[in-house]
């Protein structure tokens, strides 16, 4: 079975082809800057290629990348026939859903109604589902939710010290994030125990330029650190991360601008780039703070510093931890900050060891010897899990 799993943003349509019985990535590639000029990496057969294309909409991209998929030279299936399914990666479902679903005018207005609380990323989202169901008619395409794996969060952890009336009438309450990813790695991490995943206490740490934390126990989110949007929690590439609430009014009256203006700052302009005036990018951090720019350092350590606190916070929420684990960009490549986020966590039972942890990019554990705590490096693969559910509802698993 051939899956396309396709995560489509405003401007931008991310896509791998996926034959599910060997889990091998037949192509995969990116459309960007949809709407403005049309630009394409398309990777096969060990290859990556590199181009500009017309792409009004996102059906062109969709259409392109298809084209590409069945051409003569750097194609990797023979006619379209061959998608067998498409899975979507959909943001949010809110209180709607707590598992995949398959896309039907039903779910899809469903997701609709979960727009405010997503509200930069389901209507791409959507859009992405209409493009494909108009140049692949018929083909049954599925929703996965990065909210669905916090879905089981106690009513204590989601639940914001607010009025209760806005939880009931407009749904407001901690949803979470980066659920594929965490659900992956957690599943990875009890499989390299050796232990049922139901008997883990496990702190996943999904960090990159959106980055969260979550509390797995027995298998299951119980906490994390993403709210009611992907703006709470760590301070990430350009997002502030949790602040004091007051703060907005404050910026509001000092900058002469309104609510949405600020929430644009707090979203776009924050986090480490607006801490260190340099960059989103962890790696023109690094490289500024080797230069001596004080303030680079002081994004780093700030983020380090964050992380850490919440591995404390979700060991304290669990009653223990078995393991950490690290993954996404800077999680899986960034060796200094893993040692960063775990030094003096020693009384926890948390060490990592020099040697082990000299690498990037693979799964390994890295603990010191004599540890209690596990602390492993897991790639995600937020596009598997995608394609895995997928499958499961097209085949009525």
């Amino acid at each position: 079975m051939n899956v396309l799993v396709i995560n489509a943003g405003s401007s931008s349509l991310k896509y791998q082809l996926i034959e599910m019985s060997t889990e091998q990535v037949l192509a995969k590639g990116l459309c960007e800057r949809i709407g403005i000029d049309g630009k394409y990496t398309y990777e096969a057969h060990g290859e990556k290629i590199k181009g500009e294309t017309p792409m009004k909409t996102h059906s062109d991209a969709i259409r392109f990348l298809t084209s590409m998929l069945v051409d003569e030279k750097n194609g990797v299936i023979k006619s379209m026939k061959e998608i067998d399914a498409v899975g979507h990666r959909v943001v949010s479902a809110g209180e709607k859903f707590s598992e995949s679903v398959l896309l039907t005018a039903e779910s899809k207005a469903a997701i609709e109604e979960c727009i405010p609380l997503a509200p930069l990323h389901n209507p791409a989202n959507l859009t992405g589902v209409a493009a494909c169901e108009e140049v692949m008619p018929g083909v049954p395409q599925v929703a996965v939710f990065d909210t669905a794996f916090h879905a089981k969060m106690p009513q204590k952890a989601f639940i914001y010290a607010v009025p209760y009336e806005y939880y009931e009438k407009y749904g407001v309450r901690r949803y979470g994030f980066h659920g594929t990813s965490h659900r992956f790695v957690s599943e990875k991490a009890a499989k390299m125990l050796g232990k049922p995943l139901s008997e883990l206490k496990i702190i996943t740490c999904h960090l990159g330029n959106g980055s969260s934390v979550a509390a797995v126990d027995g298998g299951v989110s119980v906490d994390t650190s993403m709210g009611l949007t992907p703006l709470e929690g760590l301070p990430m590439g350009t997002r502030s991360g949790s602040i004091d609430p007051a703060i907005v009014e404050f910026i509001a009256g000092k900058e002469n601008m309104d609510v949405k203006e600020v929430l644009n700052v707090l979203n776009k302009k924050s986090g480490v780039l607006g801490v260190s005036g340099v960059s989103s990018d962890f790696r023109d951090l690094d490289a500024a703070a080797a230069e001596g720019n004080k303030r680079a350092e002081l994004a780093i350590e700030l983020f380090v510093y964050s992380v850490k606190k919440y591995i404390g916070a979700y060991a304290a929420a669990m009653g223990g931890v078995d393991a950490v684990v690290f993954t996404a960009g800077v999680g899986e490549n960034s060796a200094d900050l893993r040692a960063r986020m775990v030094e003096g966590l020693e009384f926890m039972g948390i060490a990592i060891d020099k040697e082990k942890n000299n690498f990037r990019g693979e799964m390994r554990d890295v603990s010191a010897p004599g540890a209690k705590v596990k602390t492993l490096v897991i790639p995600t693969n937020e596009e598997l899990v995608i394609a895995m559910d997928t499958m499961a509802i097209v085949n009525g698993k």
